[in-house]
């Protein structure tokens, strides 16, 4: 019987996950997870690449990273969501891979110059540079076939596609080779009409936000400057409230923009009405992390049983790889009889 095929992905624990991340790769990954073989990894070593003086906050992070996962509609009965940081056989290949990456692949990788500029990085520490490496490392050991992702981890993925070719060149043909699934939206605006919804820009409304939350912040989002009365003819095309009308509420976009065209709505009312769509599409996830949360311990036992069952799938991929590299030392008869045929 031909093997599932299977996906991995999953972010790093830096805080709650907001409406960039579901639209970018989560909702792939809920629509998905019935389909393919489901590993959700929460990244928590990496997330050490740009938090290592915060790491009192990541035991919360990992809690509130998973009850977003439950509540967006991850199932732990199909997806097994894990942790990074309990998977040796993860940091391991890395090693390995580490082993004939040249670094100049490491240091013109566009994603790593962006987040380096971000947070003013001058001089990269090897974590960082080298976490593409991991990322390789952490869809490699799973043999993902698949990996939903945000436009900027694209760079990522090409990497760990051309590790995974090396390695097989290399040695004999172990690894699969990935492939990237972008969301139906790479990349959402901020609130702020600025670069892409981001938790560090301080521009996004979260998947974990109340009713409260969600109308304020819509409220004070950027809208066309150069309309001040309703009447007055809008351009939507540089309104980020009409741009989330466009991702979240697709059907109504033709009326949308046509009223604001024709000074038929004005900016007020366009915002309520985006502001009930948001919450409409919140209330399920809000409703499933009460129903969570009234049991936090089992939160803990999820991620408990979902990295046992990785960490079984690991070990069995590190045993292939060891063997193909013939440095599997536990197998100890060939070695010994190496050894004696020397002496």
């Amino acid at each position: 019987m031909p093997r599932k095929k299977r996906i991995l992905t999953g972010d790093r624990p830096t805080g709650s996950l907001h409406l960039g991340h579901y639209v970018g790769s989560l909702a792939n990954r809920v629509k998905l997870q019935h389909e393919y073989d489901s590993y959700i990894i929460i990244a928590d070593v990496q997330a050490l690449t740009t938090h290592w003086e915060k790491d009192e906050n990541l035991s919360r992070d990992v809690f509130q990273i998973t009850s977003d996962y439950i509540a967006a509609g991850l199932d732990p009965a199909v997806s097994t969501i894990f942790l990074q940081s309990r998977i040796p056989e993860i940091h391991e290949l890395t090693m390995y891979f580490s082993m004939y990456t040249p670094v100049n692949i490491l240091r013109h990788n566009p994603t790593i110059k962006t987040e380096a500029a971000q947070h003013g990085f001058k001089d990269m520490t090897y974590g960082f540079l080298g976490y593409p490496l991991s990322q390789a490392a952490d869809i490699s050991i799973f043999k993902a076939d698949l990996v939903p992702v945000g436009e900027d981890q694209i760079p990522h993925i090409e990497l760990a596609r051309r590790t995974v070719r090396r390695f097989n060149d290399l040695y004999r043909p172990v690894l699969v080779e990935p492939q990237a699934l972008v969301g139906e939206v790479p990349r959402l605006v901020g609130l702020d009409g600025k670069a892409k919804m981001s938790k560090s820009l301080n521009n996004a409304i979260y998947l974990s936000d109340s009713v409260e939350a969600v109308n304020q912040k819509v409220r004070n989002a950027v809208t066309d400057p150069a309309r001040i009365r309703k009447t007055d003819p809008g351009h939507p095309e540089v309104c980020t409230v009409f741009e989330y009308h466009r991702v979240f509420n697709p059907s109504s976009t033709p009326q949308v923009e046509n009223d604001c065209r024709n000074g038929k709505i004005g900016c007020v009312e366009c915002k309520k009405n985006l502001a009930g769509i948001l919450n409409e599409l919140l209330e399920p996830m809000r409703q499933r992390r009460a129903e969570l949360l009234r049991n936090p311990q089992s939160v803990l036992d999820i991620l408990s049983e979902g990295t046992k069952k990785a960490h079984r799938v690991a070990k069995k991929t590190m045993e292939e790889v060891r063997d193909a590299m013939n440095i599997n030392y536990n197998k100890s008869i060939p070695l010994l009889d190496d050894f004696k045929s020397r002496s």
